[in-house]
């Protein structure tokens, strides 16, 4: 089994004149992108992987949830996830190497969210928002569709601390 860790970016500042891929984290934003990793390491999740789409604000939510969490992980920037359908991005995790068993997805909604429902064949309403991840259990990246997931565990920077 494998493990896929999908995380959007956590909340972002809306600054006039500044280009969507350059957009902040707020302080929210970053205190979320921290508890978010903690959760995690409280989790046993440790990312073999790191796939993040390179904008600001995903590259600084993937900084954060990393520095307690797993600092040595491989972080590889993919610009095809900042505007990915979430087929595009079944596609890219597909070719992640056999030897990734826990990967973890960083990008941006609606994407991220449409990906764990395809996974799981699920039809919640719960939305996903910024901060938001699902831990998702999975067979070969290779082989991944519809219903192939089962989810683990989900957390919103909303939730009480456990």
């Amino acid at each position: 089994m494998n493990t896929l860790i999908v995380l959007r970016h956590a909340k972002a500042a809306h600054v006039p004149g500044l280009a969507d891929r350059e957009r902040p984290l707020t302080d929210r934003g970053e205190r979320d992108a921290g508890r978010a990793g903690e959760t995690l390491r409280q989790m046993g999740m440790s990312p073999d992987l790191v796939l993040c789409s390179p904008s600001t604000r995903t590259r600084r939510t993937a900084e954060l949830v990393l520095a307690g969490l797993a600092p040595e992980a491989p972080l590889h920037l993919e610009s095809e996830i900042y505007e990915a359908y979430p087929d595009e991005l079944l596609e890219l995790i597909g070719r992640t190497d056999d030897e990734v068993s826990t990967l973890l997805v960083v990008g941006h909604n609606p994407a991220v969210h449409e990906l764990v429902l395809n996974l799981t064949l699920s039809h919640d309403d719960e939305g996903f928002p910024p901060g938001a991840f699902a831990v998702l259990e999975t067979g070969a990246w290779t082989d991944l569709g519809p219903g192939d997931g089962r989810l683990v565990s989900r957390w919103n920077p909303k939730d009480p601390p456990a």
